[in-house]
This record gives structure tokens, sequence and C-alpha cells, in this order.
């Protein structure tokens, strides 16, 4: 063979190649590459995120309940106290004195009740005395009368025997009287003994007022006055002083505002991690123990009513979780934040959600039929009934042929929704592959279109993020 011929046939070789490598390339340019992904089953948690701020369920603004000076603020921002701890003391001079002047009241009082006592007593045994006497006395006069009726005895006799008995009765009812007389000054003195009490205990009262104690265990948070301030009572149209304030540290909230498209799916006792910005690394087990049913606009925080007009606002709706372990470290105002998981569902079938899309069935179907390209005949184009435009959520499963990729909107059916996957109630089974990127890709793909893979990372630009 000559030279010539073998240079002819390898350019002949090369020339052949080079077409089969350009139809190759040809047709691989008309090819879409797609990001894909497959449904699986799995455990899915759908959370709500809400943030907000730590706040302890009570409050308690500790007001004066008395009138004067400051001597003694005995506690100061952060301390943590107990139940019953002189927090402050307000000046007590006059309130003093006056339980000391009512002490010597009463005292005195005490004094003479002991001596009508002493009356009482001398009385009754004054009356004892004359019960004896008027017993004689009548002994002696029923024997002078039988005498007297015998004429044994001369009348001036009898006429003195009777005089005595009369007189004896008038001792016993002068005594008796007298005796009325002390027992009515004892009780009068012990009902003016009591009374001295009872307004020593409003005394005390007051005294007790000048002394502020803590009505719980719990974190002083605000002190806004000092020593040496003057303090007053607050009245019907105007505030006392304030002392200051204490939280009930042992039962902790979080409140924290979720958005008005996330509320519907909060509900009372779902389980919420809580995370503190100042305590990173620590999260905190709670639940949920009240939703609010008012919105209250993003920008300003105030509870919307339905006299509210304008422009619509972003709305949020609070939530207060309950921390069931609160700690020592946690203080009023820390900001926090809450996942709710609003659902648990075990071995569900779930797929990317950036893979759902919305299409119009009747027009996927006539597109998976021609190809993925438009229909041309009128009766192809019938094939999309007048009037039906309703879009359906679905997704582009891949659907082998031949030699070939093509995928095929299949309208799905969806439950609850985790951080990136969504549940698949019906349209999939395990193991179906279907196309979940790129966005610039599935916002235009059409059933019938011929794919590749191509899981590569995708190099967002800021055109695409645009």
């Amino acid at each position: 063979m000559s030279a010539k011929k073998i240079v002819l046939i390898v350019v002949g070789v090369l020339v052949l190649a080079g077409i089969v490598v350009g139809t190759i390339l040809h047709g691989q340019a008309n090819v879409t590459k797609v990001a894909t992904g497959k449904a699986v089953r799995q455990d899915l948690v759908s959370i709500v995120n809400g943030t907000g701020q730590i706040k302890p369920k009570t409050y308690v603004n500790v007001g004066a309940t008395s009138f004067g000076r400051i001597t003694h603020l005995n506690v100061k921002e952060g301390d943590h106290v107990k139940k019953g701890t002189v927090l402050a003391t307000v000046e007590n001079v006059q309130p003093e004195a006056t339980v000391a002047a009512q002490q010597a009241t009463i005292a005195s009082s005490r004094t003479d009740v002991s001596s009508y006592i002493a009356a009482e007593k001398t009385a009754s045994a004054n009356i004892e005395e004359a019960k004896a006497d008027l017993e004689q006395k009548q002994l002696d006069y029923g024997r002078a009368k039988a005498l007297y009726q015998d004429k044994l005895i001369a009348k001036q006799d009898y006429d003195s025997k009777k005089a005595a008995y009369d007189m004896a009765v008038a001792t016993l009812a002068q005594r008796q009287a007298a005796y009325a007389q002390a027992l009515a000054q004892t009780q009068s003195q012990r009902a003016h003994v009591n009374q001295a009490i009872a307004s020593q205990r409003s005394n005390y009262d007051a005294l007790d007022k000048t002394i502020s104690r803590a009505p719980f265990d719990g974190l002083v948070t605000n002190v806004p006055v000092r020593e040496g301030e003057t303090v007053v009572v607050g009245i019907q149209n105007a505030e006392g002083s304030t002392l200051m304030t204490l939280a009930d540290m042992s039962v902790i909230t979080a409140e924290v505002k979720v958005d008005e498209t996330d509320i519907v799916n909060v509900a009372m006792g779902q389980p919420v991690d809580v995370t503190v910005d100042a305590l990173p690394g620590r999260v905190f087990k709670g639940h949920v123990t009240q939703v609010g049913d008012q919105a209250l606009l993003r920008t300003t925080g105030i509870a919307t009513s339905q006299s509210t007009t304008g422009t619509e606002e972003a709305k949020d709706f609070k939530v207060v979780v309950t921390l069931d372990h609160p700690s020592d470290d946690l203080r009023p105002g820390l900001s926090a934040t809450a996942k709710i998981t609003t659902a648990n569902k075990p071995n569900a079938l779930t797929i990317p959600i950036q893979a759902l899309v919305e299409r119009n069935p009747a027009e996927e179907k006539a597109l998976a039929a021609n190809a993925g390209k438009p229909a041309k005949t009128v009766a192809a184009a019938t094939v999309t009934a007048p009037g039906d435009t309703k879009l359906v959520q679905g997704v582009y499963v891949l659907r082998p042929e031949r030699k070939k990729l093509r995928v095929v909107f299949v309208p799905v059916k969806t439950g609850i929704t985790g951080a990136t996957d969504i549940e698949v109630l019906d349209g999939l089974k395990a193991g179906d592959e279907i196309v979940t990127g790129r966005y610039k890709v599935l916002r235009t793909l059409k059933s019938g279109t011929v794919v590749k893979r191509d899981n590569t990372p995708e190099t967002v630009t800021p055109t695409d993020q645009s």
C-alpha cells in the first residue's frame, strides 16, 4: 500500500471521528443540566422559629408603704434575696413614738383593770358577809316574832329584831349593787384595754410599713431610688414611689414573637428549644404555655385593632415559652431564640423543598407528549381545555427513555415542612429521582425536556441572588 493511500485513510478516519464528536457535542449542547435528588424516608421535624427575650413569669414592683426618708437600702440590682429579707427601711421616729405611747396607755389600763378586779373581789366578799348577817338577823326576827305572839317578850324587843332584819336586807341589796358596779367598771376597763390593744395593732402596722420585705425568693432587677431620698405612698390619682423591682426566678419564660405565617402551627404544650445569646452552646428545654391571639405590628410592637387603617404591615404574634429547668445564669431581658417543634413525623417520605414547582397539569401533559415542545397542530393544542389554567404543586421526575433522560411533571400532595425538606403524602414513592435544581432551570423547565444529571456544587453569583 502506497503512502498516499495511507494518508487518505488516516484523513478519512479523522474526518469521521470529527463528525461523530461534533454530533455528540451538538446533541449534548441541547441537553439541559439539572441537579437531582431522591425521595427518601426519614424522620421529619417541623420547627417554627421565634425571637424575643427572657422574662420571669412574675414581676413585683415593691412600692413605698410609708411616707418618709429612706434610712437603709439593703440590696442592689442583681442580688438574690429570700422571702422575708429586709429590703429597705424608711424613717420611723413617729411610728415608734406612737407605739411606745400606746404601750404605756395599755399598761396603765391593765393596772386599772387589776384595781377594779380587786374592788370586785372585795364587793363579792361583802355580799357573802351581808348574806350571813341577813341569815342571822332573819333567825332572830323569827324567834322574836314567835315570842311576841305568845306575849313572852315586850313589843320593843320585837321591833328591835325586826329593824335589825330590815337593815340586813338593805345592807345585802346595797352590797350587791356595789358588786354590780365594780363588775361593770372592770368590764368597761377591760374594753378600754382591748380598744387600746386594737389601736396598738394599727400602730404596729404603721411601724411595720416603714420596713419593706421580700414577698418571695427572687432577683432584684431594678433599684430606682437611693438612701436619703424621700418616698411617698400612692393615692387614688397618683402613683407612689417604687423602691425596687423583684422578679420571681423560680418560673422563667421566654417571650418571643412568631411570624403570622407560622403562628397557625403553634399550639399549647409543644416542646421548645431555647437558646440565649449571652450563654452560647447551652440549650434550655421548655414548652409553649401561651399563644397570643392578637397580632403585633412588627415596626412598633403594638397590638393591632379592628380600626387600624392604612398600609398593611408585617405582623407577629406573641408566644410564651416556660422553661422546664431554669438556670441561675439567666437574667431578665436577655435575648433568646426559640425553636418550637410543631410536628414530628417518623419515617416520612420527604423531598427537598426547592424541588417543588407550580404548573398546569394539562399543559405539562401536552408538552410531555410532544417531547417538551409546544404543540403545533390544532389537534395537539386542544389537549389543554379552554380556561383550564389552574396551577398545582408538583415535582419533575426523571424518566429514562432509551439512552436519554426526560423529565415529567408529577403533582404531589405535601404534609409537614422541615428546615430543608417537606413531607410527600401522595404522588411519589421512595427512591423516585426528581429534579432539585438549579433554580433558573426549574423556573423554565417543562415536561418532556431531555436532561442530564449535574450535581456539582452551584456557584452563586450576585446576578443569581437578585
